[in-house]
């Protein structure tokens, strides 16, 4: 069985926090921008699925 390719990162180069802490460009906390390198796919499927709601309740999905 082949392993699973990892999940690539959100990130589009548009680096800087909201108010919220948020990465305006990606939509992801400074804890999950950090952690990216070390989580397991899963984890960070989860974390995509957090940037959309985010961006989604932002009304910042493109």
């Amino acid at each position: 069985m082949d392993a699973e390719r990892p999940v690539a990162s959100p990130c589009v180069h548009i680096c800087a926090l909201d108010d919220e802490d948020l990465c305006i460009g990606c939509q992801r906390n400074v804890a999950e921008i950090t952690r990216w390198s070390r989580m397991h796919n899963a984890e960070r499927r989860q974390v995509l699925a957090l940037c959309h709601a985010r961006a989604k309740a932002k009304g910042v999905l493109l």
